[in-house]
């Protein structure tokens, strides 16, 4: 009998509880930094299940770890719970249709409802599985706030949250399952606020200073710097000030908020240098005065061949999602309301599995290869914890075959049987790499070995300042 056929009664029991607190939290669709009721929902279960729950982790309100065990092996799971602004949506609807009950609100358009249920579902299998066999070893389950636009994880890990543990394990809901084997972009965040001088744009606009116009020359400035970034690079931005909604008054005051990526922590500060250059060069032009925020940053993520293996042979082991009929016919009808781009993206990158189909459910597992050296266009904070520890993720299909990521389409997909289905088998996965480890701790060894020689020698430098305040603390 196998360690999870052990299992096997535990994970049935609490599947439908598990269910419903994913279905609560999906509901509940905070915010960065803003995710209270969710963080104490997790906080709560937790503690029922006789975990040691320390709260207001690195001074983050929505930020906290809950313990289990003793001796051994750390071994840390990451869960997540925010969402994403303006994704509010209809569960189930087959069109964009924001929910009736809160409008233009947050919606769980990355899956981190079921991110974090999975992950929590997890660490309290593992400690089940300590229970029963008496094993020395501690399992924590670390509550991430603020992954998107937040990096919440690089602030615990500026905090030393993470100094401790042995190895990090987590996952992300997508379309296809395998192993999270690609690289990211580190990121820098910081707002640019312009400060002018207010008048009459008829009377008197030789009186005026616009940091509209700032604003904008900042913008155009940027775009042209876009011919001269290195091509893995990325700039996007925001603008969250506009200076009001007077065309007939000069606008005094106008804010931009930047996000600029590149392939590690030292690219992404040359291109953020040039980027406040751009800014210093629109201020100038305009007479504003300019205040830069730094507001968050993550670094790029180190993969750990070790762990990934362990974790592939843990998706082998389960075998083929086998969603039923019903789940099917309602993913083929969500996957008719995607773009042929969308299918085209999805499918490039499994050209070999897929051989040509486009199914509706990715049911199989993509194959994994330690020697790949993809590069994911987007970022995360998990990749902060993986300088710091020996970190593997799972990618897991619990949406239509192509669903893009941040769109109506996940969302409304979020509460789905195939979305539980998919979230069972991450918790399924993510417990099966972890007992192996504890079993085996001379991979745990191996994994640390790795990870300093990918680090070349470098230590972990967190890419936040010292002296950046957290964003919720900003003015």
């Amino acid at each position: 009998m196998t360690t999870l056929q052990a299992l096997q009664g535990f994970f049935q029991q609490a599947g439908p509880r598990m269910n419903a607190m994913a279905d609560h939290i999906w509901s509940l669709a905070e915010l960065r930094y803003a995710e209270t009721a969710s963080a104490a929902l997790h906080q709560q279960a937790l503690q029922q299940a006789g975990f040691r729950v320390q709260t207001h982790l690195a001074d983050i309100p929505t930020a906290f770890v809950a313990e289990w065990g003793e001796g051994g092996p750390v071994l840390a799971l990451l869960g997540e719970y925010d969402a994403l602004s303006g994704l509010n949506q209809q569960s189930g609807a087959l069109t964009c249709m924001p929910s009736s009950d809160s409008p233009g609100a947050a919606g769980h358009g990355c899956g981190h409802h079921l991110l974090g249920v999975a992950a929590h579902w997890a660490a309290i299998a593992l400690a089940e599985h300590l229970r029963q066999t008496g094993q020395p070893g501690r399992v924590r389950f670390y509550g991430c706030p603020a992954e998107e636009g937040g990096s919440g994880k690089t602030f615990m890990a500026r905090a030393g949250v993470f100094d401790d543990i042995d190895a990090a394990l987590t996952w992300h809901p997508g379309s296809h399952t395998g192993v999270f084997s690609q690289s990211t972009l580190a990121n820098i965040q910081a707002k640019f606020t312009f400060q002018g001088r207010a008048a009459h744009a008829a009377h008197s606009p030789h009186l005026g200073r616009s940091a509209l116009d700032a604003v904008e020359l900042m913008n155009v400035g940027v775009n042209y710097l876009r011919e001269h970034m290195p091509p893995d690079a990325r700039v996007h931005y925001a603008v969250t000030d506009s200076g009001g909604l007077s065309p007939n008054v000069v606008q005094a005051r106008a804010q931009v908020l930047y996000l600029i990526r590149a392939a590690d922590n030292q690219a992404a500060a040359q291109l953020y240098e040039r980027v406040q250059n751009v800014a210093r060069g629109a201020a100038l032009m305009t007479e504003c005065q300019l205040d830069i925020g730094f507001d968050k940053a993550c670094s790029n993520l180190l993969q750990n061949s070790v762990l990934n293996q362990v974790m592939y042979q843990a998706m082998q082991a389960l075998g083929r999602l086998q969603p039923d009929a019903q789940s099917h016919a309602l993913a083929g009808q969500f996957q008719a309301t995607l773009a042929a781009s969308d299918l085209d993206s999805a499918s490039r990158p499994l050209a070999s599995v897929l051989r040509g189909q486009r199914p509706a459910i990715f049911e199989g597992i993509s194959p994994y290869d330690p020697q790949a050296q993809d590069i994911l266009s987007g970022s995360t904070d998990v990749a902060d914890v993986s300088w710091i520890a020996p970190t593997a993720q799972a990618w897991v299909a619990c949406y239509a075959f192509g669903t893009p990521l941040h769109s109506w389409q996940m969302v409304a997909q979020g509460q789905s049987p195939l979305a539980h289905a998919g979230m069972e088998r991450a918790a399924r996965i993510l417990t099966a790499t972890a007992i192996r480890l504890l079993q085996q701790p001379e991979l745990l060894t191996q994994a640390r070995q790795e990870l300093l020689q990918r680090r070349g020698g470098q230590p972990y430098v967190c890419p936040i300042p010292a002296q950046a305040a957290l964003p919720f603390l900003q003015g």
